[in-house]
């Protein structure tokens, strides 16, 4: 049985372990009026990866869920954008690591206006000094251990709108808060999934579009060389939130811009 919890009613309930450990997973789903494009995507990394975490949960439940919250809360936002979160934990009890025998899940469902738009020109982007690691267990699940990615989000200064974090072998993984695209000569090259500590949503739409475009497309580890050597015909960050986002400038390097990307994809380059 999934329990259902509502913020703008009540708060998290006492004892819940993704509070207490992180033991969850959220979805942040960008909605447009009452529509969602990606929420096939978002239903089906939510039930796979509760289901790796061993939290009992249906998709059916999940789209039961998200069809209330449009009828609780696009009123709220007309045909605007706005973005809705689904907090799933394992749910409330056990003392320390171990939960209870039995325990039942939490969702919770909260919802927020959308981010200013972006600059469609590009934006400015630069190096973390946070190293970031991936359980291999764990790769691509957007669970709600996210402290490295805080502690990155923390050198964000001035006109710098993401940081890009590497690993310990020192290739470019990700953003903070968003995938990674490069294009290199006629080849896209994206980050391997197994490398990555959240496997976008929108990661996956804009590899669908791509393939289905007949573009030449490798999932590769990315070096620094790779984004800003003379090999680079530019470089986009995608989120499900943003949409398609190009960089201008990385680290004090001018890049090359333009909306192929975008355009490829099939969405504007940035929702709103």
């Amino acid at each position: 049985m999934l329990h259902l919890y509502w913020a703008d009613e009540s708060s998290a309930p006492p004892g819940d372990r993704g509070l207490a450990y992180g033991d969850g997973l959220f979805e942040t789903v960008s909605v447009t009026g009452d529509r969602s494009p990606l929420l096939g995507y978002h239903l089906d990394r939510l039930s796979r990866d509760a289901g790796r975490l061993a939290i009992p949960v249906a998709r059916s439940e999940l789209e039961k869920v998200f069809n209330q919250a449009l009828l609780r809360y696009s009123d709220l936002y007309g045909t605007g954008q706005w973005i809705l979160k689904l907090t799933l934990t394992r749910g409330s009890g056990g003392r320390g690591y171990r939960p209870d025998p039995g325990i039942q899940p939490n969702l919770m469902v909260s919802h927020s206006a959308a981010p200013a738009p972006v600059d469609p020109g590009g934006v400015v982007v630069d190096f973390s000094r946070i190293p970031l690691t991936v359980n291999p267990l764990f790769a691509g699940i957007k669970s709600l251990n996210r402290l490295e990615q805080v502690m990155a989000a923390r050198e964000l200064r001035g006109d710098i709108y993401e940081l890009l974090m590497s690993n310990r072998e020192g290739h470019v993984v990700e953003g903070t808060r968003t995938n990674l695209f490069v294009c290199s000569g006629q080849t896209w090259v994206t980050p391997p999934a197994s490398t990555l500590a959240v496997a976008g949503v929108m990661r996956r739409h804009v590899l669908a579009r791509l393939h289905s475009a007949g573009q030449e497309v490798r999932e590769a580890p990315l070096q620094l060389e790779d984004l800003v050597g003379d090999n680079c015909h530019g470089v986009w960050l995608t989120n499900s939130v943003l949409g398609v986002v190009p960089v201008r400038n990385l680290a004090g390097h001018d890049l090359p811009v333009d909306q192929r990307l975008a355009t490829i994809v099939g969405l504007p380059a940035i929702l709103g």
